[in-house]
């Protein structure tokens, strides 16, 4: 996944060259490759690392070794990279079962 960083240099850059009439290239899909089936892979590779930390920040703090808005920060983010997941499993879902229901 790009990092805000890598997006707003390939933004600036973009811009860059329209500004001097050059057409405009294709954007990357990042190192991970360009299909769909890689950009999920990504996204819940990513959540899962979320989701460690969160846990490792929980028990750090259950131990008095973590300040506790650290911990509730973690444990936000986590879950909403959770909710994120679960709601494009269903967006996936529902189209797999409206391609299923096309007459052919």
């Amino acid at each position: 996944m790009l990092t805000p960083a890598q997006n707003i240099s390939n933004v600036i850059d973009a811009y860059s060259q329209a500004a001097k009439g050059k057409p405009a290239a294709k954007p990357s899909a990042g190192p991970s490759g360009s299909d769909f089936a890689s950009l999920v892979k990504g996204a819940i590779e990513e959540a899962k690392k979320i989701g460690e930390r969160s846990e490792k920040l929980s028990i750090a703090g259950i131990t008095d070794r973590a300040d506790i808005s650290q911990v509730v920060t973690a444990v936000a983010e986590a879950e909403v990279a959770l909710q994120t997941v679960v709601a494009v499993r269903d967006k996936v879902i529902d189209a797999y079962k409206d391609i299923i229901r096309m007459p052919i």
